[in-house]
């Protein structure tokens, strides 16, 4: 009991130094956490660092919020959180066996697109200029998101690989899981861009030089497949070809290496789609917080359940959003605004979204 005492009275010891406190109450939610209620005496950043040290020698996080119960809003609340979250050691085999796999897979994929092919193709060589440029896309995307965790100590998992041999890529994609909560929203801004704009760095060189090897053709009757069009897609190929395609009966059929740069266009936009837990769903989450990324996420569910009538795939996406993206990250201190160049970051975010995001991403035309 005496040992019960004298860590509260640490927790408000420690809560002095960065607030004026109006009320402290034990056994609040979540779990057996200490409440402190009143106004902070420093920046908030500031104040959720300061925090942050004191309390974690007894087992405790912060969790920093406004206080719903005040009408003026300017009162805060302090959740000293009854757990900590130990650095776990990064599961380095699991990443690069699937890593391997992932490999193995998008060689087999870009093994498929040699022209002219009329059976399945085994010699995976022929598929390096395809998984190569497609893998340096998905890998920047990835590390951009694990590098900027890592700088800012919100460490997270190394990138999880997924393998799909039968599928246009080869590749679903990769995953990082949060160890940790993030900080604040500046965090969760950081974080969300970081891996679309070193993806989108990769993806525009490969898919230029990719270009490059392509040319214009007329379009067949049929046994073809068509990638669609976003509009930064449609403006490269205007700037390599000059004209607006396809059009006139014509298009571009793009090599390989093109074609993973497209597909580096498509993940992007997919991820920004401002839902959930995808990267765009963090960014929205950072600008307006927690109902701003529930509101989005609604209009992203309806926009795809309109889109669905246009390219059937969009199904496979709407159920996706609908189970897993009305969850999000929640950052522990939910009070830290960001700066003026941070929101510009933000929107411009929104803008790249809006730029490389496709409608119909694929015509199948039998």
């Amino acid at each position: 009991m005496n040992e019960s005492v004298n860590d509260l009275g640490r927790l408000v010891a420690a809560a002095r130094d960065v607030m004026a406190i109006d009320d402290v109450t034990e056994g609040a939610p979540p779990g057996n956490s200490v409440r402190l209620r009143g106004r902070l005496l420093l920046p908030s950043d500031e104040a959720y660092d300061r925090l942050a040290a004191a309390m974690q020698p007894l087992g405790r996080t912060p969790l920093l919020r406004k206080d719903a119960t005040d009408q003026g809003g300017e009162a805060v609340e302090v959740l000293a959180m009854p757990v900590t979250f130990a650095q776990t050691r990064p599961r380095v085999g699991l990443s690069l066996v699937l890593f391997a796999l992932t490999v193995l897979s998008c060689l087999f994929a870009g093994a498929q697109m040699i022209e002219g092919l009329e059976q399945i193709n085994l010699n995976l060589l022929d598929g390096v200029p395809f998984a190569l440029s497609l893998l340096a896309i998905l890998t920047a995307h990835e590390f951009g998101h694990y590098l900027m965790a890592q700088r800012l100590g919100s460490p997270t998992s190394l990138p999880y690989f997924l393998p799909m041999p039968f599928g246009p890529f080869g590749t679903l994609g990769a995953v990082i899981t949060a160890r940790v909560p993030f900080r604040n929203r500046r965090h969760l801004l950081a974080v969300g861009a970081a891996g679309p704009l070193a993806g989108l760095a990769a993806a525009l060189p490969i898919l230029l030089y990719g270009l490059s090897l392509s040319g214009v053709q007329p379009l067949p009757a049929g046994g073809y497949q068509m990638e669609g069009n976003s509009l930064l897609y449609a403006a490269l190929k205007f700037l390599m070809f000059g004209k607006w395609l396809p059009s006139a009966g014509e298009d571009v059929f793009i090599h390989a290496v093109a074609y993973a740069g497209w597909a580096g266009l498509l993940v992007t936009g997919l991820n920004l789609m401002p839902a959930g837990q995808l990267d765009g769903g963090h960014i929205i989450y950072a600008l307006f917080g927690a109902r701003g990324v529930r509101t989005s996420t609604w209009i992203v569910l309806g926009a795809l359940a309109a889109l669905t009538f246009i390219w059937s795939g969009w199904g496979l996406w709407l159920a996706l959003v609908f189970l897993f993206g009305r969850l999000h990250d929640r950052p522990l201190d939910e009070i830290t605004e960001l700066t003026h160049g941070q929101r510009r970051l933000a929107l411009t975010m929104v803008a790249i979204f809006l730029l490389v995001f496709t409608p119909i991403p694929l015509t199948i035309v039998p």
